[in-house]
């Protein structure tokens, strides 16, 4: 099931040109994947939330090594779609399984930039 997110769409659209402190002051996670899915960027909001250091996630496979919970198909098998077709806009609900044993419910959108060849993943906590 896909859903929406209000008022994101913008900033994927725009994220290829943010630096990073507006990145950070994001009040949601960004990540932008390359096409074999390393980690580029990680923004501050998404290092706390995943309680990862950004360092220790730069350079990294975001599904093998960074969030090995992701290599499903209803989210590693998006991206590898998206990546394909050189489209990607999608939005659903995703829970992460934390090695630590937490577990998040979120909302993922993944937009494909065609400019710079990447995906950039934007992870939404729900309101509670």
């Amino acid at each position: 099931m896909q859903g929406t997110l209000s008022g994101t769409s913008g900033v994927l659209e725009r994220a290829d040109v943010l630096s990073e402190d507006e990145l950070d002051s994001l009040p949601v996670g960004m990540i932008q994947l390359n096409r074999d899915g390393t980690v580029l960027k990680f923004n501050q909001t998404e290092s706390s939330l995943a309680r990862m250091a950004r360092d220790e996630a730069l350079g990294k496979s975001f599904f093998d090594e960074v969030a090995p919970c992701t290599k499903v198909k209803g989210f590693y098998g998006r991206f590898l779609e998206g990546v394909e077709n050189r489209k990607l806009h999608t939005v659903f609900p995703y829970e992460f399984r934390f090695r630590d044993g937490r577990q998040k419910k979120v909302m993922i959108s993944m937009f494909y930039s065609g400019s710079t060849e990447t995906v950039w993943v934007l992870v939404q906590r729900p309101e509670s």
